[in-house]
């Protein structure tokens, strides 16, 4: 008996999620083998990191990666972080976004700026796929139990351009894509480098992705986690050695675009302490300020973009909820600490994204792998 078309692309779809989910173990695997920052003696700034050293030290929060690699052009993915464990939209989170630079995507941020809550599992993906992340977003959460009569989704989706290394063109990551990386996320450890929405990017020329790292601030008893897509850049500067000074990535056949600066950066910041909109975003924009101490230009082709949330219960939204209700927030006085967690927190996460990348190439071009005996030696002279 013949298989139907629709059972017949359901099979080449499970065996492509199949292949994808593979290639992030192995992907991950292979990240494993290089060292994080903390590995190479780097530490930014004066606060301790929390046990992972990773956006899921903030409690609840988990992350998921679709990686997909798909013969010599495709090259992309999507990474998911779901802020807790509950339905999103029934509890929705408090969260604020802030913009160094508009050259990009991200949808959304309206909605986030105007009400201050965030409502579905963020989505991070390539400028060409948003369009699809938003559909499949909507349909995951129209889907879940108790939202039956839900007739508007604000879906959170932001992008950077990996059209260097993957057929962007192409339009490859598809609505089932989305939805396993929101339902394969999980708390833990999270594969950093050349995996997910970071498949394809690149940073400072060489191979960038996906990093992550985290601050926790005792006297408050609380932690600030951040996750960044990599895929923008300028001078590299590693703790504060000019590396761009003496250390370039090979440029021919190189993928990338005329103006190296040039790119994006998504940032993903999360934190327990019961911080308010206002708040957030203050937090969003340090998160930006500290890609500047990685040597970002911030140039005009460069989206630079911070979304914040909190996880602390007493800060969430009820769906439907209009009695009043007492809440504890942070004074304003008190949040220094957690600015300093953000600046330092999204530079050690730069610096993972770049340590752990593998070299990847494509039809397209080549992104090398920063060489890691070539970057201790430099930073061993310096210091």
């Amino acid at each position: 008996m013949q298989a139907s078309p629709r059972s017949r692309h359901a099979s080449r779809l499970t065996a492509a999620l199949a292949i994808g989910a593979a290639f992030s173990m192995i992907a991950a695997g292979l990240a494993q083998t290089r060292p994080r920052a903390r590995d190479l003696g780097i530490a930014p700034g004066v606060l301790p990191p929390g046990p992972l050293d990773a956006i899921t030290d903030v409690p609840g929060v988990k992350v998921g990666h679709t990686t997909i690699v798909e013969g010599d052009r495709v090259r992309t993915g999507v990474t998911a972080i779901v802020p807790h464990d509950g339905n999103l939209f029934q509890d929705k989170v408090a969260g604020a976004v802030f913009v160094g630079n508009a050259f990009g995507k991200l949808a959304g941020s309206t909605q986030v700026q105007e009400l201050g809550t965030i409502e579905t599992p963020i989505v991070l993906t390539n400028t060409l796929s948003v369009g699809v992340a938003m559909d499949a977003v909507v349909r995951y959460t129209l889907a879940q139990p108790g939202n039956e009569q839900v007739r508007s989704v604000n879906p959170v989706v932001g992008e950077t351009n990996d059209g260097g290394l993957n057929d962007i063109r192409g339009l490859h990551v598809t609505r089932d894509h989305v939805i396993a990386a929101i339902q394969g996320a999980v708390p833990g450890p999270v594969a950093e480098g050349s995996v997910g929405a970071g498949t394809g990017t690149q940073c400072y020329g060489w191979k960038g992705g996906i990093g992550t790292a985290s601050r926790r601030i005792e006297r408050l008893g609380c932690t600030v986690g951040v996750l960044a897509q990599t895929n923008f850049g300028g001078n590299l500067t590693v703790d504060g050695v000019p590396v761009f000074r003496f250390l370039q990535p090979p440029r021919a056949g190189a993928a990338g675009g005329a103006d190296a600066a040039d790119g994006s950066c998504m940032l993903v910041v999360a934190t327990d302490a019961p911080l308010d909109a206002r708040d957030l975003r203050r937090l969003a924009a340090r998160a930006v300020f500290g890609l500047g101490r990685t040597g970002s230009a911030y140039s005009n082709g460069s989206g630079d973009f911070a979304i914040a949330f909190t996880t602390a219960p007493e800060m969430r939204s009820r769906f439907g909820e209009s009695a009043p209700r007492a809440r504890t927030v942070l004074p304003t006085d008190a949040v220094s600490p957690l600015f300093e967690a953000a600046l330092e927190a999204t530079e050690e996460a730069v610096y993972n994204s770049l340590l752990q990348a593998t070299t990847v190439s494509s039809r397209g071009g080549r992104a090398e792998a920063i060489p890691i005996g070539a970057l201790r030696a430099l930073l061993v002279r310096y210091r």
